[in-house]
């Protein structure tokens, strides 16, 4: 993981985003999280983490849903506790898609969006979707479980054309 930051433990990923302006259907994101086994690390994730949902064993769990980007501060938190995570577990992908129910939005669509990567107080990483405003979806970062058994992360900024199911779907797929 020579490109990668190491030692990690327990992560949060906060997202924002302004309303829609008077007379505009409301913009719905979501943080989405998805596992991937050793044995496959690109593959198809073994569980999804995004709309409410937590994972199976607890480590990962999304605290704070919004559907519209009103309130103060940050919209939706999710925690990954990744030093709980089984050690079948190699590699976490996280991101942000714009649910399509009102119509076609891309991040140019959006006002003030951001996402924050945060361990403690420490900003691992801050991201602001100005480089993808054509995308639906994008790939923040991921976690990747080194030799030791400890977890690093990098940046894994990367654009799609997808809506949330099928996003879920491509999210971890190797790039070429």
């Amino acid at each position: 993981m020579s490109s990668a930051n190491k030692g990690v433990d327990k992560v949060e990923v906060t997202l924002k985003w302004d309303p829609s302006p008077a007379g505009v259907p409301d913009h719905d994101l979501d943080i989405i999280a998805a596992v991937y086994r050793a044995d496959d690390p690109h593959g198809a994730p073994v569980y999804l983490v995004h709309f409410g949902s937590r994972s199976p064993d607890g480590t990962i769990n999304l605290q704070r849903e919004s559907r519209t980007g009103q309130g103060f501060g940050f919209d939706e938190a999710m925690t990954l506790e990744l030093n709980r995570l089984a050690p079948e577990y190699a590699r976490v992908v996280v991101g942000v898609a714009i649910q399509q129910g009102g119509g076609r939005a891309t991040f140019s669509d959006i006002t003030s969006a951001l996402v924050l990567v945060k361990e403690g107080y420490r900003e691992l990483d801050r991201y602001d979707f100005a480089g993808l405003q054509d995308a639906t979806a994008v790939t923040i970062v991921e976690f990747l479980r080194d030799g030791t058994g400890g977890w690093g992360w990098r940046r894994a900024v990367r654009g799609f054309d997808a809506d949330p199911q099928a996003f879920t779907e491509v999210m971890g797929a190797q790039q070429p």
